[in-house]
Formats: structure tokens, C-alpha cells, sequence
């Protein structure tokens, strides 16, 4: 990882291009963008086109609001949620963003990349704390409690139609989901005692169980990079610092586990990266982020600003977010980690001509460092010179 911009000192022209250049660190920075419009906990993350959003949850209320981010972490609050709830879960396919179930609810909102809402036709089963998960061409939603655990999976494709593939092979609620490869996986989860299970789903909606978790647990979290699909904390009922790692064979590694144990945290993906974030130790409200690149190599990026559970994670361009969450009060924060550098100084020799993120182009008179923001989209016409 890690990009440069070699100069050719000496004679002769060189010119340089830039098409949407980016400059990668090999750490990841924290920003926090424009809190959510309502704080809530309990609530749901999921992306699509330029937008990471957030909907639904509760204070001491269930809440209908949705909070959309654009790339640039520019907030928007498109139109509610046709019905109030938490407990929900996101996922996406497509053109759509779907948020399915919660609250005993078996009502799905879809959003497409104008972020325009649509009410495709509702679950199967009214449920909530389900998972989601996407794979080929469907988004899925699995398990749940419903006055009893669920093994119930409802599956939408890029159409919106909902089909009902082979339930889940052991009936859960407050378990995670995740993809690899051809695998939408549903892990782990609570029915009447922490879960190992682990289901997979194909391309064609075909269930395997792959190798359980190594440790049973409910309250964990996914995220997927490169070829892993990772699955990380949780309760056994003892807090978990247990990460599970599922290559695109359905293989099961153990990579380090979490810098600290924990359950209710959440999972997002951004560049090289895995993040797991937040959480509840058993005495405390976590801050801990735990980032695993694609060699599931552990790293720990700074902490989130604000310490809290029952937080959500959705990714956005350059950015994942996590945002809302229980403090010990309902919280608004979202936290953004990147991995992009966000400007840099070029070197600019004398008479060399340039058009950097500018529809005009200029010279510089002297030998100079030039401040530029990425992405970096336009040209430097380096004339030839010693630089120094």
C-alpha cells in the first residue's frame, strides 16, 4: 500500500496525469462529520450509490429517521421510514439500500440512489434483531425473534421481488451477518444460549453450514475485506474478544482476537480494512476500534470520540462510518475512519505549467510546494531543473 510521485530531475519535459489520484497512509484517520439529525441507538447502516444511511432506531421512542452521507460525509435526511422501528436490519443490493423488519414489524423501506423510498413487499415474517447480508444478486434477511427465535430468511433481488429460500438451519435472533466471494454467511446469534452456527448462502440461494465459530456467541458483529468475512466479539455469555475469519472456500482461521472483549459493537469496511468498533465490556461502554487488514493483520486506530453500544456501521466511498449508539444516553456521533490522505504538498520546479483540481492552468515562477487536496484530478508539466 502507499502510493508516490516520481519528479525526473535534469532535462527534458515530464509531464505527469492525474485522474481521480488518490494517496493511500498505512494508518487510518478518524473523522466526525455532522452528527445524525436525531440521537438513537438500536439503529440500522446500510449503502447505496454515493449515500451510507442510517435509519430507524429508538430513544425512549421508536424513531422513522434516516440520516444519509454522501462521499464527501455530507449529511442529508431523506424522506422517513413508512414505519417506526428498532431492532432493524440493512442491507444492499443493486440500486437499493433495504431496511427490513424490527419492532416486531415485517415492513421493508427501500432507497435507491436518489435516495427516493419505496415500500417493496414486506418479510415473510414480522421480526426483529435479524441480520442482513448481500450475495449476487440478492440482499437476504435472516433469523430474528418474533415471539419466538427465527429461522426464517426472506431474500430481494435487484427488482425488489422477495423469494423464500431454505430457513436457516437453527433457528436465532442477535446474530451477524457478513459476505465472501459467492457467500452471504449468518453467524452465531442467541437461542436461549449463545450460538456457533454458521449458514451460508449462494449466488442461487443454496444453504450450506460451513465450520461453526470457534466460540458460541450472540451480539457479535461482521464486516468482510478482501477474501474474509470476519466475525468479531460478542457474549458467550462472558464478553468475547473472539474474531472468526471465513476465506471464499468456506475455510475458518482465527486471526488475533479483539484488543478488548466485547458485545453489541459494530462492523464496517473501507479500503484494506475491517473495522470493529464500540461496544459494552460488561462495565463499561467501549471506544476501542480494531482494524484487520486483508492479510488479517490487526492494527488499533484511534479510538471512537465517543464510547457507546448498539451502534451501526455502513461505508461510503472513502469512509466508514459509525454513527449513534447508547452512551448511557441515546447518541448522535458518527465517527468516520479513512485511510486516504486528505491533501499533500507537490514539488513545482520553475516554468513548469500545471492544472490541478482547476479549470485553469498556471505557471510557477519559482521553485515552489503546492498544496493540493485529493482526490486530484489534472496535470504538471514539469520543465526540466534541479529542485531545491
Amino acid at each position: 500500500m502507499g502510493e508516490g510521485i516520481i519528479i525526473k530531475h535534469g532535462g527534458g519535459l515530464v509531464t505527469i496525469t492525474f485522474d481521480n489520484y488518490k494517496v493511500y497512509s498505512d494508518t487510518l484517520t478518524r473523522s466526525t462529520p455532522t452528527a445524525l439529525s436525531a440521537a438513537r441507538e438500536c439503529l440500522a447502516g446500510a449503502s447505496v450509490g454515493d449515500y451510507a444511511l442510517f435509519a430507524g432506531g429508538c430513544t425512549d421512542v421508536c424513531s422513522a429517521v434516516v440520516d444519509a452521507y454522501t462521499t464527501n460525509l455530507i449529511r442529508s435526511t431523506p424522506t422517513a421510514l413508512s414505519v417506526a422501528r428498532d431492532g432493524l436490519a440493512g442491507a444492499s443490493i443493486g440500486d437499493y439500500a433495504l431496511f427490513a423488519g424490527g419492532s416486531y414489524s415485517a415492513v421493508v423501506d427501500a432507497y435507491d440512489t436518489d435516495l427516493t423510498r419505496s415500500t417493496p413487499t414486506a418479510l415473510s415474517l414480522a421480526r426483529y434483531d435479524l441480520a442482513g447480508a448481500s450475495v449476487g444478486n440478492y440482499a437476504l434477511f435472516a433469523g430474528g425473534y418474533a415471539g419466538s427465535y427465527s429461522s426464517v430468511v426472506d431474500a430481494y433481488d435487484t427488482n425488489l421481488i422477495r423469494t423464500k429460500p431454505t430457513a436457516l438451519s437453527a433457528a436465532r435472533y442477535n446474530l451477524a451477518g457478513a459476505s465472501v466471494g459467492e457467500y452471504a454467511l449468518f453467524a452465531g446469534g442467541y437461542t436461549g444460549s449463545a450460538s456457533s452456527v454458521v449458514d451460508a448462502y449462494t449466488t442461487n440461494l443454496t444453504r450450506t453450514t460451513p465450520t461453526a465459530l470457534s466460540v458460541a456467541r450472540d451480539g457479535l458483529a461482521g464486516a468482510s475485506i478482501g477474501d474474509y468475512a470476519l466475525f468479531a466479539g460478542g457474549s458467550t455469555p462472558s464478553y468475547s474478544s473472539v474474531v472468526d475469519a471465513y476465506d471464499t472456500d468456506l475455510t475458518r482461521t482465527t486471526p488475533t482476537a479483539l484488543s478488548a472483549a466485547r458485545q453489541d459493537l459494530a462492523g464496517a469496511s473501507v479500503g484494506d480494512y475491517a473495522l470493529f468498533a464500540g461496544g459494552w465490556t460488561g462495565s463499561a461502554y467501549s471506544s476501542v476500534v480494531d482494524a484487520y487488514d486483508s492479510d488479517l493483520t490487526r492494527s488499533k486506530p484511534t479510538a471512537l470520540s465517543a464510547a457507546r453500544d448498539w451502534l451501526a456501521g455502513a461505508s461510503v466511498g472513502d469512509y466508514a462510518l459509525f454513527a449513534g449508539g447508547d452512551t448511557g444516553s441515546y447518541s448522535s456521533v458518527v465517527d468516520a475512519y479513512t485511510n486516504v490522505v486528505l491533501s499533500t504538498y507537490l514539488p513545482i520546479t520553475a516554468g513548469s505549467k500545471y492544472k490541478l483540481n482547476s479549470d485553469t492552468e498556471a505557471m510557477a515562477s519559482a521553485n515552489k510546494f503546492l498544496k493540493v487536496d485529493f482526490p486530484l484530478t489534472g496535470y504538471i508539466k514539469y520543465k526540466g531543473g534541479k529542485f531545491e
